[in-house]
């Protein structure tokens, strides 16, 4: 008998390594796929289940940042993976779809994000999503099942056909195989090759009841399209759950950009001095403002995406001054140590003169 002596591969360590390398991609369903990556040298990949990654990826020779949760489970480390619905004429998502094949390399940051569950024995939970939100909850699923954690999971999965249901044989598989995980789908309507025989239309109270009774003593986790999670988080308030144990996850950047208000300009008196050296653009930028926040209400436009820090697409270098910086993941601390700033999250502590 032969032992394996070899020492196990480094961590992938998103300070130093960047390049991952698709290594396989496999078809969903029929605009769904998932990308499925490893690191140019041996990396093992460490992360929570539900976390993501921000890619960088050049298209039409423009770069652009996107975040993706993985789907993959970091119980198997060696590989990590994406799963990513073709969103019409979506530029990233179409792009992916067309052009991201074994051998390709693109520009990845992370693991990142605190939206995660190690399920625990003993513990319950109420898994919901629509749509390509199965990604983080697929990752929990896949990590519970694999570590058999002995948590009790209701797995409720939102789509409009059963031809749109993503991971449909292996959520099948898992449950059962696992104790404690339950997996129910509600469709909308019938595909053309099948009849749909499970609970039908749009996931509301009585359908929520009927399919998980004990919904109140559960800690949710929720991830989908924007109109759904609203939809959901109505119904669940409406319910009288506690919505402490609600936890949601969205990469609508729309939204996020939405959540942030409006900053007030700053008098000349009040501010730091920011000068745009490309755009050839000083402003007043506030103590108490973020940079990207201020010169939006000055109408510059900006590359920004997510505008908390976490994509990286606001990157940009800080010739001469200090800020107060707060990233969210979306910068490396080598980057920071050549002088890059997320302008989204840096607030003027002298004035400043940007790259940008």
């Amino acid at each position: 008998m032969t032992l394996n002596t070899r020492a196990p591969a480094p961590l992938w360590n998103p300070d130093e390594d960047e390049t991952l390398v698709c290594c396989a991609v496999r078809a969903e369903t029929h605009d769904v796929k998932t990308f499925i990556f490893q690191a140019v040298e041996p990396r093992r990949f460490a992360y929570q289940p539900g976390q993501f990654m921000t890619l960088s990826l050049t298209i039409g020779g423009e770069e652009i940042h996107r975040c993706y949760t993985l789907s993959s489970s970091p119980t198997r480390p060696d590989r990590v993976s994406i799963t990513v619905k073709r969103i019409g004429e979506g530029p990233v998502s179409s792009w992916l779809h067309a052009n991201l094949a074994p051998g390709t390399s693109i520009k990845a940051l992370g693991p990142m994000g605190d939206f995660f569950c190690t399920a625990e024995a003993g513990s319950k939970y109420l898994f919901l999503s629509a749509g390509s939100g199965i990604t983080p909850l697929m990752s929990m699923t896949r990590s519970h099942h694999d570590l058999g954690s002995g948590a009790d999971i209701a797995f409720v999965h939102s789509a409009r056909s059963p031809a749109d249901l993503i991971f449909r044989d292996e959520l099948a598989l898992m449950a059962k195989t696992a104790p404690g995980l339950t997996v129910t789908a509600i469709c909308e309507a019938d595909s053309e090759a099948e009849v749909w025989a499970g609970p039908r239309g749009r996931i509301d109270l009585a359908k929520l009841e009927a399919i998980v009774p004990d919904f109140r003593a559960r800690e949710v986790y929720i991830c989908g399209p924007a109109p759904y999670m609203a939809a959901v988080k109505s119904m669940l308030e409406a319910s009288g759950y506690d919505m402490a144990r609600y936890h949601s996850e969205s990469f609508d950047f729309a939204e996020l950009s939405a959540d942030q208000p409006e900053p007030e300009s700053a008098s000349s008196n009040q501010g730091f001095k920011v000068e745009f050296k490309l755009s050839r653009r000083t402003i007043e930028v506030a103590p108490d403002r973020f940079i990207l926040a201020a010169a939006k209400a000055e109408g510059m436009r900006l590359p920004s995406s997510c505008t908390k820090g976490m994509c990286g697409t606001c990157k940009c270098k800080l010739v001469s001054g200090t800020v107060d910086m707060t990233p969210a993941g979306g910068i490396r601390q080598r980057e920071i140590d050549q002088g890059m700033i997320l302008i989204c999250c840096s607030k003027p502590t002298s004035d400043l003169v940007l790259e940008r």
